[in-house]
């Protein structure tokens, strides 16, 4: 009973490990949008690999409730997860930006300059996922609520890139082509990971609907657009909830 927990979280870990297999295996060929040639990457591998980063952010969500309800938490648990998300939520999104960013350059006219240099900042998204999680790890303010993004959502986040890319969702797919949006991305990812900034958990304490208001309207929002905007309801659910942070911020919890 005391490895259950454990076994969901190496779940977690062998989806990731996997994603960076199908993200590693997914060859590039030219599609055209709106007119314009783009370069871009094979449906099949990629979707598989954002298919199993949902599946791993699952198995993140459900490891430490039975951990919980099996009264079974432990310091070598709490390890294990930041050593798994550290693959999923971190690993696999930089490769995959690492990935967008190639093809990016693809559509440069000096595509044949482009050294590893301009692709390598695509690797400071799993060096400030590490960075949040060994942080989340010793920081005794973060058990109701999160300090910065937490490295799912950035996960999640970017495995819907490339998938916009692919299906060009209210043509938002040429945006992911762009360097500088690209570039923007990473920056901003890597700054939030670690900001100092009081973020909303889906961890439910109380059941007065005023203490989760927030949280209701975050899920009622996903809801809605995820038929609407289709693979672009991820981004927009991301900056929702960011916004919903920044404007009702959770209750800080005590200092470490």
């Amino acid at each position: 009973m005391r490895q259950i927990p454990n076994i969901i979280t190496l779940c977690n870990l062998f989806c990731g490990a996997l994603a960076i297999i199908c993200v590693l295996h997914a060859p590039e060929f030219r599609a055209d949008f709106n007119g314009a040639d783009y370069t871009v990457t094979t449906p099949e591998p990629v979707y598989w690999a954002a298919a199993l980063v949902v599946l791993a952010a699952i198995f993140d969500f459900f490891d430490g409730m039975v951990a919980r309800l099996l009264k079974v938490q432990s310091p070598m648990g709490k390890e294990l997860d930041s050593l798994a998300d550290v693959v999923t939520f971190g690993v696999v999104p930089g490769m995959m930006l690492y990935r967008l960013l190639r093809s990016a350059y693809f559509q440069e006219p000096d595509v044949f300059d482009v050294s590893i240099v301009n692709l390598a900042p695509a690797l400071l998204v799993p060096c400030f996922a590490a960075y949040r999680l060994a942080k989340f790890n010793l920081d005794t303010r973060q058990s109701e609520n999160f300090i910065g993004v937490p490295t799912p959502a950035v996960g999640l986040l970017v495995a819907s890139f490339p998938l916009i890319v692919l299906y060009n969702p209210y043509h938002l797919g040429h945006w992911f082509q762009n360097i500088w949006v690209l570039y923007s991305i990473i920056l901003v990812l890597c700054y939030l990971m670690v900001a100092e900034i009081p973020m909303l958990s889906l961890k439910v304490k109380e059941k007065s609907l005023k203490a989760n208001w927030t949280r209701l309207l975050l899920v009622v929002l996903a809801i809605v657009s995820i038929p609407v905007l289709k693979f672009a309801a991820v981004p927009f659910i991301f900056i929702v909830y960011v916004i919903l942070s920044l404007l009702f911020p959770p209750m800080k919890a005590k200092q470490a």
